[in-house]
C-alpha cells in the first residue's frame, strides 16, 4: 500500500511509468499485427481494433495516449518547479490517471463502443492537465511558461480532429489531425528542448571547472526555429498547400539545426544523460528537414514523420523522463547503463525506419520490424533499470553523490 501511495504521490511516478508501459504494450500489438501481415496471417483478427484501419490506431495511440502520459508527468513536475505553486497530490494525479487509462480503453474498445463516447473519453485528461497547470502558472505567469498551455491546445485539438471524422461530422480531418499533433509536440521539444539542453549542458561545464567556451544561444534562430515549429502544425490544421508547409518545415529544421550547433553538443560524450538531449533535439531539426522535403515531393513523407516520432519524440521524452525521474528521487543524474543503451536503440530505431522506405519492397516490412524491436527493446531496458525509482522512496540527498551533469535541488526539470 504504501509504494501504491507513493506512486500517486508525485505525478512523474505514475505518468512516467504509465508512458513506458504503453510504448511497451503499444507498439508489442503493433509488431505482432505487422509480423501477421508479413507472414501471410492477414493481421491476427481482434488484435488490434478493427473499426478503423489498424495504422491509424498505431498512430492515434502513440501521438495522443503514449506521449500524453509524458506529457502529463513532466508538466505536473516542472511547473510547480517554475512557479513555486503546490504540486498536484494524490486525488488529483490518480483521477488524471485514470481519464488517461478511460481514453485507451476507449481507444481499444472502437467499434463496441459510440464514436461520440470514445471521443469523449478520449478527449478528457489533456483538458483537465491543462486546467491544473493553468491554477500553477497564475502563481508566477510568466510567457514563456504560459505558452505551453497553447502548445497543449494544439495537441489536444489534433486529436479532437481525429475524432471528428471518426464521429462522422468530418470527412477529412483525421491526416490533419494527426500531423498536427504530432507536430505539436515537435513545437513543444523545440521550444522546451531548446531551453532545457543548452541550460542542462552549461550546468554541467560549470560544474566541471569549465568558464570558456559554453553553450551559446543565437537569438535570430531561436526565435525562427521555435516560430517555425509552432505554426506548422497550425499550417497543417489550416490546410495549407504542400509547398507552403515543407517551406515552414525546412525552415524550421535549418534553424533548430543552427540553434544545435552552439550547444557544445561533443563536450557530452561521455555524460548519456546530457547528449540524449542533444541527440533527441538533432532527430528533430532532421526530421522537420526531412518532412520538408518530403512535402516538395522529395523522400518519402512516412518516412519522415517517423523519424519526427520516434527520433524526436521518443528520443526526447526518454531523456526527459529518465532524467526527471532520477533527479527527483534523489538519485544521482547519471544514466544507468541499460538507460543509456534505450537512448542509442530509440535513434536506431528512427534511422531504419526512415530507412526503410529506400528499401526494395520485400525488404521494408522486416525493416518495420527491426525498427519496432529496437523500440521497444529501448523502453525495456530503461523501464527494467528505473523501475525502483518509480516505485521505491527517495534516497537520501547525502547518499546521492553528485555526478556529471547533475543540477542541484528540486530544479532537474525546471527550465
Amino acid at each position: 500500500m504504501t509504494a501504491i501511495k507513493r506512486l500517486f504521490g508525485e505525478g512523474f511516478r505514475v505518468f512516467f511509468l504509465a508512458a513506458a508501459l504503453y510504448a511497451i504494450l503499444a507498439v508489442a500489438v503493433w509488431e505482432a499485427w505487422l509480423a501477421a501481415v508479413a507472414t501471410g496471417m492477414g493481421g491476427l483478427a481482434g488484435l488490434v481494433p478493427d473499426a478503423v484501419p489498424p495504422q491509424l490506431w498505431h498512430a492515434h495511440e502513440m501521438v495522443f495516449g503514449y506521449a500524453a502520459a509524458a506529457l502529463g508527468g513532466f508538466f505536473l513536475t516542472a511547473v510547480p518547479n517554475w512557479t513555486g505553486a503546490k504540486a498536484a497530490r494524490h486525488l488529483f494525479i490518480a483521477t488524471a490517471a485514470l481519464l488517461w487509462l478511460l481514453g485507451r480503453v476507449a481507444l481499444w474498445s472502437v467499434g463496441t463502443l459510440p464514436p461520440v463516447i470514445v471521443a469523449v473519453a478520449d478527449l478528457a485528461f489533456l483538458p483537465v492537465l491543462a486546467a491544473k497547470i493553468a491554477t500553477q502558472l497564475i502563481r508566477r505567469p510568466k510567457p514563456q511558461n504560459v505558452m505551453f498551455l497553447g502548445l497543449i491546445a494544439i495537441v489536444w485539438t489534433g486529436n479532437l480532429m481525429v475524432h471528428l471524422e471518426w464521429i462522422g461530422v468530418t470527412a477529412d480531418t483525421l491526416e490533419a489531425g494527426l500531423r498536427g499533433g504530432l507536430f505539436g509536440l515537435a513545437a513543444m521539444i523545440a521550444v522546451l528542448g531548446g531551453r532545457v539542453t543548452p541550460a542542462f549542458t552549461r550546468n554541467a561545464m560549470v560544474q566541471s571547472g569549465r568558464e570558456t567556451g559554453l553553450p551559446v544561444s543565437r537569438r535570430p534562430f531561436e526565435i525562427a526555429g521555435n516560430a517555425g515549429a509552432i505554426a506548422l502544425p497550425l499550417a497543417i490544421f489550416a490546410g495549407l498547400p504542400a509547398a507552403i508547409t515543407g517551406a515552414i518545415a525546412l525552415l524550421a529544421g535549418a534553424a533548430l539545426l543552427a540553434r544545435l550547433a552552439g550547444w557544445r553538443g561533443l563536450w557530452t560524450a561521455a555524460r548519456p544523460i546530457l547528449w540524449a538531449l542533444h541527440l533527441a533535439y538533432l532527430m528533430l531539426g532532421l526530421g522537420m528537414i526531412a518532412y520538408g522535403l518530403a512535402r516538395h515531393g522529395i523522400g518519402d513523407e512516412n518516412a519522415a514523420l517517423h523519424l519526427v516520432a520516434i527520433g524526436a519524440v521518443g528520443g526526447m521524452t526518454l531523456a526527459m523522463m529518465s532524467r526527471a525521474t532520477l533527479g527527483h528521487t534523489g538519485r544521482p543524474l547519471v544514466a544507468p547503463g541499460p538507460v543509456a543503451a534505450g537512448y542509442v536503440l530509440v535513434a536506431l530505431a528512427a534511422l531504419v525506419r526512415w530507412g526503410g522506405a529506400a528499401l526494395p519492397p520485400d525488404l521494408y516490412m522486416p525493416a518495420m520490424l527491426v525498427s519496432g524491436a529496437l523500440w521497444l527493446a529501448a523502453f525495456l531496458l530503461a523501464t527494467v533499470a528505473l523501475w525502483p525509482a518509480f516505485w521505491g522512496p527517495r534516497a537520501p540527498r547525502e547518499d546521492a553523490p553528485k555526478a556529471p551533469g547533475r543540477t542541484n535541488g528540486h530544479s532537474r526539470v525546471a527550465a
